[in-house]
């Protein structure tokens, strides 16, 4: 029995339990489930999750798991991508929580009526202006701590830095230049290189 994975294709959040696997090689059902068209609200999916949210795991011995974050963090249990050291596991956590209050937010629903939805990019040009300068701040703060640092807590790749790459590597797709945050770009390139990320169309298959 092997865990599953319900996911949205091209969805940042999705990616980043589906990178964790992937890096550790570990065995994984994927269920792709098609939001725009519906079913994640449909009654089959529902059962499966109640809150009808993606992504979602439902571990081997049936036990179900969302937020993207929480099952990354579960699916990197045992591996080097979880620090021992209890200050650096914290900073993990601290960094994950920076990622879902900062930067997700705000990269995630550009991107959505930007490239995902582009026939809304018209009516929602306010919002989306507004949420592009939002995730100014996030990247501005992210960019100072890489400047110093070759990943997000500590000197080797951590499930953090998956976390915070999950959206931030999609940036540009929700107008979001990152040329400003040459320390952030230099990142996204060594977490690729270090987690052996496929492009995310292979990761989540449409």
């Amino acid at each position: 029995m092997h865990h599953t994975l319900y996911y949205t294709p091209g969805s940042g959040n999705s990616a980043k339990p589906a990178l964790v696997a992937h890096h550790q090689g570990l065995p994984l059902l994927r269920r792709r489930i098609d939001v725009l068209g519906g079913e994640s609200r449909q009654p089959a999916f529902l059962a499966i999750n109640p809150r009808g949210q993606l992504p979602f795991l439902v571990t081997a011995d049936g036990q179900g798991l969302g937020e993207s974050n929480a099952i990354a963090w579960f699916l990197a249990e045992g591996s080097p991508l979880l620090p021992d050291a209890p200050i650096e596991r914290a900073q993990v956590v601290q960094w994950m929580i920076f990622e879902q209050t900062a930067l997700e937010p705000f990269i995630s629903p550009a991107r959505f009526f930007t490239h995902i939805l582009p026939g809304e990019r018209e009516a929602r040009a306010a919002q989306i202006a507004g949420w592009q300068a939002g995730a100014v701040p996030g990247l501005q703060r992210l960019d100072a701590h890489l400047a110093g640092s070759p990943f997000v807590v500590g000197q080797r790749c951590t499930v953090a830095d998956s976390a915070v790459l999950g959206y931030t590597h999609l940036a540009p797709e929700g107008g979001i230049a990152l040329d400003p945050y040459p320390a952030v770009l230099a990142w996204i390139a060594r977490v690729q290189s270090a987690l052996a990320m496929p492009p995310l169309a292979e990761l989540l298959p449409a």
